[in-house]
């Protein structure tokens, strides 16, 4: 054998080496716990053959306790380039068989290398989280490297999409790395997020509470709203990026792919012309209006779990990807509180940030009154979602289809936020309060001064009848022209996706300025 086919043989072997990790016993190890391995994930991930690794070869540069005795290849992430359905990403996959996964400074680098790449060139960033946290053994290089990665996160945002997959344990600084990002997936039963782990409450709060009720994904999908989805299984895990990924444009310059469909523009359907209750304080179910407007019913929703008030996520329509916006008054009458608000605010600006049209369905009471919402600052987080609509400059299209009342009327991408195109069913009722709240403001002493409590009634119900005669119909607000037009509901998918063709070409700026102050 020749000098030069002995160092391809060496490169081989380094390569196939390279590939195991931590080792075979290990990666058995992984899989014993319920876990794929970094390249398993990754294979599932990106295209067949389209992975191109860079920094094989990487080695961490640690000699404290011992670490000057073991050199993996590597060093315990995954980076490289691929292809998702042909579109280009850039991924890092964590690889907990080699130390844990724990970050080094060199491991930190060769992330940040792929996300520099991903801004030059233009491409999402996936990051593939498995993780015991910071190198100890390399002490503050190890939270140096957390802040370069966490820097570029910043840098990065509202540049290309960001997305993270929590396959296994981040806990720390390690967390704010995917808090950063754009979205955030965890896995069920295999994956937590905390920042103080439950010896450290324990110790400090005297709290008894294991890692799954502390920060696994079941408490991060519904409660906290760390994370944007949950799955029950990492394949499921990554089929959801994936299908994420197809409604996202490649970065901030660029709009979304469009999708070819064979649902017609101009199908009706009469069953949204029954849709919404006579009786204003009954319930009905927004997923039907949504899945009723949109390309072959399909709606890819965001934040399933939490804030469950409001809806949002992605659909097409027309093959435009879309971002819908929508109140929910099976849940708590489709009222706004500091959950919903936050988590639609946060959707409407990534919207924003990507050239992704916005489609807003309202029927909203007002905000959640009460001690807790006051106290824990609805105010100011309100204010992050009425921030967000009159903020972004992307088409915004408004469907107003009962309910839309005072402040959250304003909040919802009414037109003085800027709204593009806002039609509103003949069954909307726009004003500062329904007739109950406003009978008792302007009639009150007429009833009082009445002590026959029939008659009481029966002036209460004749002013009701002319206060929702006067002003809970869409007709004041057409004829000042806050609404484009009062729609039939069977026509709304048609006359949503022609206001989005018009609005196709929109050019629309904010002033000069350094950046904005929202209201966090």
């Amino acid at each position: 054998m020749s000098i030069q086919q002995d160092k391809i043989q060496e490169l081989v072997e380094r390569r196939a080496a390279a590939k195991l990790g931590g080792g075979q016993s290990r990666i058995d190890a992984q899989h014993q716990k319920g876990k794929l391995t970094a390249r398993e994930r990754l294979a599932l991930l990106l295209d067949p053959g389209s992975f191109e690794e860079f920094d094989m070869f990487v080695q961490h540069r640690c000699t404290n306790f011992g670490m000057d005795a073991n050199h993996p290849d590597g060093d315990g992430v995954v980076t490289g380039q691929g292809t998702v359905d042909g579109r280009l990403v850039f991924v890092f996959a964590q690889d907990f068989t080699v130390n844990g996964g724990s970050l080094s400074k060199t491991m930190s680098e060769k992330i940040c290398k792929v996300m520099d790449m991903a801004v030059r060139v233009g491409a999402p960033v996936i990051g593939l989280n498995d993780s015991g946290g910071a190198r100890i053994q390399e002490g503050i290089d190890a939270l140096a490297g957390y802040g370069e990665i966490f820097e570029r996160n910043i840098l990065a945002s509202g540049v290309v999409p960001q997305i993270s997959g929590i396959f296994g344990p981040c806990a720390g600084g390690a967390v704010y790395s995917p808090a950063l990002t754009d979205f955030t997936l965890m896995v069920q039963d295999t994956s937590y997020m905390f920042l103080t782990g439950p010896a450290v409450v324990k110790s400090v709060t005297g709290e008894d509470v294991d890692q799954e009720s502390l920060g696994g994904a079941a408490v991060h999908a519904s409660k906290s709203g760390v994370a944007h989805f949950s799955a029950p299984s990492e394949e499921e895990g990554i089929a959801t990026l994936k299908k994420l990924l197809s409604f996202l444009p490649q970065n901030n310059l660029e709009t979304a792919p469009e999708r070819p469909t064979a649902d017609p523009v101009g199908r009706v359907d009469d069953a949204l012309n029954d849709i919404v209750p006579d009786n204003p304080n009954k319930a009905y179910d927004m997923y039907g209006v949504i899945r009723s407007i949109v390309d072959d019913g399909e709606f890819f929703e965001v934040h399933k779990d939490f804030a469950k008030n409001i809806i949002v996520g992605f659909a097409h329509m027309g093959g435009r990807s879309v971002g819908i916006v929508a109140n929910q008054p099976g849940v708590l009458a489709g009222v706004l509180d500091i959950n919903a608000s936050r988590k639609g605010a946060r959707f409407v600006r990534f919207c924003d940030a990507f050239n992704i049209p916005l489609v807003t369905l309202v029927d909203v009471p007002g905000f959640l009154p009460g001690t807790q919402q006051e106290y824990g600052a609805i105010i100011t987080n309100g204010a992050k979602l009425l921030f967000a609509y009159g903020e972004a400059t992307v088409p915004k299209v408004t469907v107003t289809l009962r309910k839309s009342y005072g402040g959250a009327h304003i909040v919802m991408s009414c037109k003085q936020l800027r709204g593009d195109v806002n039609y509103a069913w003949p069954s909307a009722e726009i004003a500062v309060m329904g007739a109950d709240g406003a009978v008792g403001v302007l009639y009150g002493k007429e009833l009082k001064a009445e002590v026959d409590p029939a008659k009481q009634a029966a002036i209460a119900e004749t002013r009701k009848q002319e206060y929702n005669e006067l002003f809970c119909n869409p007709y004041q607000a057409a004829q000042k022209g806050y609404i484009e037009d009062v729609i039939e509901p069977r026509n709304t998918r048609f006359r949503v996706i022609r206001a989005l063709a018009v609005l196709d070409g929109k050019r629309q700026e904010i002033p000069a300025k350094k950046h904005d102050n929202l209201p966090l």
